[in-house]
């Protein structure tokens, strides 16, 4: 075969690929039809089960041999995704009308998994046999090659509800995201009728038959106001909170109990939203809660928070829908693949495309039905005539050689080849004329049906298939009729599967919370080697003064509404808000400091800790592990931001300490191979938290600094260094970017 090279830009190709993959994303697997509401997984998954006869009234059958049979046939993209959507269809806290009736643990409302496939079984439900896939062999839907040509498949189920919005989806594209929320089954039925009845219905009209969204955990829709704009373009915030109810007990106290919950909080969402509660209590953002209890069951959702007596219910409820999951917003965005690409759709769009396609699958099964039932009155009136003239006919088949020329004769009138036993039955026979399908039905009739009764049965029959064509005829030439039809069978469907509406929906007011004054008080920071703090009273400070010292490697005093600035030796500071460090007793064993700062134990070393206020005023020294010294002042670390760059490092450098000068007069800076240099604190610049500093002491090849002590000529320390004192204000002072005196 002859080489051929072909010349294109590089950009166009990739341009062109990128934008292919795009919409093959969007088109055969994230976005759902308008006209189903299902996406392509969800589909092939529901005509499998099809195929495979797991009806709503059969066993169920092994999700692994459906997910098996599906994968092999219909979609090629992994058993996890077939078998994720087929538990999500399953789900009835996720979907407001569940399509698969799954049998075993097909996981909860609060997070648990699915157990795996080759454990759990599963059918069709009613609905879905009878709403989804019940005229798909009237030919109302067009198939296509799966994706070996060995299988057809429907491009699109014939769904008689719309079930884009009364279930609802999710899904993430490339560039782009649906999310439509749940909606109420009978509600969506007389929306989907008026707009039928009058498709110039406003969509404020329509949301007075619909109101807005279902959520299967039922909840409060708290912004009314603003569905209208929501629904009108498709995209939106809706607000929802949770139910909580007032219990009240013996002895004055009442508890707060959360019967239903967002429909955001499904899942992990339930564990985080208790632990966001703990965190209220341990940052005394509340002192009303004294115990929670998570009692939801199958029966539904019951979180119970226990009150100490004389709690402010009110403002607890709000605290609650203020710093919890409890309040939370659905981001609607109802985008959908209508006439094959992506749309965004409002609420009319939703329901113009529904009912196009109500009328497109009404005409084309009642042409199929007519066209059956034209079949059966040719036999049929082939029979009865069949019925009148039958000794003739016996007569034909008598004196006929073969099969062919008793046809022959019996559509064409031949009796050149036929045996009668007069001229008169044979001139009859010429006036035969039969149709080709009259012909094998008379040929296939058994004798019974010469009986009286059995003719009788046939005429009957045949003016019952009369009135079907006559039916069927209205039906497809006058569009008042199909409309008649239609309403009539979206009636049956939500007499047969509607149910009332679990989520309310009103305008209310926004959550506010008053936070109760801290009454602002010293309290003792104690931080051990490990990094876990608390804080304590002074009383117990002073109780236990000792042992905090000596347990403890940073104890500083502060108040409750201060914060602390931790300084570490990657050139950070971290502001700590003290109301956010635990209060607690003595012998606690306190929580690291990582909880509520964004300080890494794994990667950073704390190097000094101060309480915010006692350094303002004052002037802080830094020194490096390469002899790196500089001054700056407490007053720039006086900022917002709860990390900040509090020096420059160069590469491998690392901070050994942060002092507070106070009135300290002179430096030490100690080295790992036994050097000391006393420098004077007036000879070290002043400079900005962004400088690197000057060098103080000059290191060997492979020296560096270890520890440095500021002192003054009152407070000087001696040290022991090689197991000798070392008095540090007997060093004499060196100019700065000195060797030092080797110990």
């Amino acid at each position: 075969m002859e080489e051929r090279i072909i010349r294109t830009e590089y950009s166009e190709v990739m341009q062109k690929s990128y934008i292919d993959y795009a919409m093959s994303v969007i088109i055969a697997r994230a976005l759902p039809d308008v006209r189903d509401g299902l996406k392509p997984v969800q589909r092939r998954t529901l005509y499998d089960m099809h195929e495979l006869g797991i009806k709503y009234d059969k066993p169920y059958r092994k999700c692994a041999r459906i997910v098996g049979d599906t994968m092999g046939k219909y979609h090629p993209h992994g058993d996890s995704s077939i078998y994720d959507a087929l538990v999500v269809m399953a789900q009835d806290f996720k979907k407001g009308m569940p399509l698969v009736d799954g049998h075993g643990n097909f996981g909860s409302i609060e997070g648990d998994g699915a157990a795996a496939m080759r454990y759990t079984e599963a059918r069709l439900q009613k609905v879905t046999q009878e709403v989804f896939l019940n005229d798909l062999d009237k030919d109302v839907v067009d198939f296509m090659p799966n994706f070996d040509e060995t299988e057809k498949e429907p491009t699109v189920l014939p769904v008689r509800v719309p079930n884009l919005l009364i279930n609802g989806t999710e899904g993430i594209a490339v560039g782009m995201a649906t999310n439509v929320p749940p909606h109420n089954f009978g509600e969506v039925m007389e929306a989907a009728k008026a707009y039928m009845k009058n498709p110039k219905i406003t969509t404020e009209e329509l949301l007075e038959i619909m109101p807005g969204p279902d959520f299967p955990t039922g909840g409060i829709v708290i912004n009314k106001d603003e569905l209208k704009d929501i629904y009108e373009t498709g995209m939106g915030k809706i607000k929802i909170r949770g139910k909580v109810e007032v219990e009240s007990l013996k002895g004055g106290k009442e508890r707060l109990v959360i019967t239903e919950i967002p429909y955001t909080m499904i899942g992990n969402n339930i564990a985080k939203f208790l632990n966001d509660i703990v965190s209220l209590i341990e940052t005394k953002k509340t002192t009303d809660i004294v115990d929670i209890s998570n009692q939801s069951s199958k029966e539904g959702i019951r979180i119970v928070l226990e009150l100490k007596k004389g709690a402010d219910v009110n403002n607890l409820k709000n605290l609650l829908y203020k710093k919890t999951k409890l309040e939370d917003t659905f981001g609607v965005n109802i985008l959908a693949v209508a006439d094959g690409r992506p749309e965004t759709l409002g609420l009319r769009k939703v329901l113009e495309h529904y009912v196009d396609f109500q009328y497109e699958l009404a005409g084309r099964k009642y042409k199929t039905l007519l066209n059956r039932e034209l079949d059966k009155k040719e036999i049929q009136e082939g029979l009865i005539k069949a019925c009148d003239v039958i000794d003739l006919i016996i007569e034909i088949l008598r004196g006929s050689k073969n099969v062919k020329d008793a046809k022959a004769c019996l559509t064409r009138g031949e009796t050149k080849d036929i045996k009668f036993r007069s001229k008169a039955s044979e001139e009859d026979a010429k006036k035969l004329h039969f149709t080709e399908r009259q012909t094998q039905a008379i040929l296939e009739m058994r004798l019974q049906k010469l009986i009286g009764l059995e003719v009788e049965a046939l005429i009957r029959e045949h003016e019952e298939t009369l009135k079907k064509i006559a039916f069927y005829m209205d039906v497809l030439e006058n569009h008042k009729t199909m409309t008649k039809v239609l309403l009539k069978e979206m009636d049956g469907y939500k007499k047969e599967y509607s149910r009332p509406r679990r989520t309310v929906i009103e305008n209310a007011e926004a959550a506010v919370y008053e936070e109760k004054k801290i009454e602002e008080a010293p309290v003792m920071f104690l931080m051990d080697r490990f990094g876990y703090a608390k804080t304590i009273d002074m009383a117990t400070y002073e109780r236990n003064k000792e042992a905090a010292d000596n347990e403890n490697r940073h104890v500083i005093q502060v108040m409750n509404t201060g914060r602390l600035a931790v300084f570490t030796d990657t050139g950070k500071m971290h502001q700590i808000k003290m109301i956010d460090v635990p209060f607690g007793k003595f012998r606690d064993k306190g929580v690291p400091i990582d909880n509520y700062s964004n300080f890494d134990s794994a990667t950073e070393r704390v190097v000094g800790v101060f309480a915010l206020s006692d350094i303002l005023e004052e002037k802080l020294l830094f020194a490096t592990k390469t002899g790196m010294v500089k001054i700056v002042a407490g007053a720039e670390f006086d900022v917002a931001k709860k990390t900040i760059a509090s020096t420059k490092l160069a590469d491998g450098d690392e901070v050994i300490g942060v002092f507070k000068l106070e009135a300290s007069e002179f430096v030490v800076l100690q080295s790992k191979a036994g050097y000391f240099l006393k420098l004077a604190l007036s000879d070290i610049p002043e400079m900005k938290k962004t400088a690197v500093g000057n060098h103080g002491i000059k290191l060997g090849a492979k020296d560096e600094i270890e520890l440095a002590y500021v002192f003054n000529k009152e407070t000087s320390p001696t040290i022991t260094y090689k197991e000798k004192e070392m008095v540090l204000s007997n060093l004499k002072v060196a100019a700065r970017n000195s060797k030092g005196t080797k110990k």
